[in-house]
């Protein structure tokens, strides 16, 4: 989390495998082990991005973001999540052999507590959780009261980004204009990047859609 809430000197912004320096725009492995983001360089990310690569234990984070214009919310469906905010990301953790999820507090990224079989009746069977890859990507949901909701699957490093910049902005019990304009402007950008859905864009190698029950 702190190296989404702080601005670290450029001297600082270094490759956490072969110390090479980083510009301000960089890849992201996720270490399977020790559950945690590493900051790479392009050499770096590249000899993590096939499956297996180094044993498995870290993973290159993909760049992808994908929509499925045909998704929908409803309230009952919310609710079922038990998730207390209007916000969260949901993404397989292959260490603990399970789904996670989490949403953005004052605090930092909060896990909430999903049973497996609410997960695959609201979300699981949703052609965007099929694409899904372990580890390095997540399911971003969204949702405004009364609204249809909308779901992105996105780089899993984005999503502790935007839990970086939620705890930075947050002020008071619902965030602040602040916080609320942040989020609007990250959105934008998500969806301006994300590309619709297609079956191609389902691993056919790394478990897509294989949720444990």
């Amino acid at each position: 989390m702190r190296r989404f809430t702080q601005r670290p000197e450029p001297d600082q912004e270094r490759c956490e495998l072969c110390n090479e320096p980083l510009a301000g725009e960089h890849r992201h492995l996720v270490d399977t082990q020790r559950r945690a983001l590493k900051c790479c360089c392009t050499a770096c990310h590249l000899l993590f991005t096939r499956p297996g690569a180094g044993g498995g234990r870290f993973r290159a984070v993909p760049d992808r973001y994908l929509a499925d214009p045909g998704f929908t919310l409803d309230d009952a469906d919310w609710n079922r999540l038990q998730i207390p905010v209007g916000l969260a990301f949901f993404f397989r953790n292959s260490a603990l052999d399970r789904l996670v999820a989490f949403y953005p507090s004052p605090a930092g990224a909060t896990e909430s507590e999903l049973d497996p079989e609410t997960w695959r009746d609201v979300l699981g069977d949703s052609r965007l959780a099929a694409a899904l890859r372990p580890d390095v990507e997540a399911l971003l949901v969204h949702r405004e009261p009364g609204g249809p909701g909308e779901c992105h699957l996105v780089p899993v490093d984005v999503c502790y980004e935007l839990v970086g910049r939620m705890r930075l902005h947050w002020q008071g019990f619902d965030g602040g204009a602040e916080a609320r304009a942040d989020l609007a402007d990250f959105f934008e950008r998500v969806r301006d990047r994300a590309r619709p859905y297609t079956p191609v864009d389902r691993p056919a190698d790394e478990g897509g859609g294989s949720w444990p029950t």
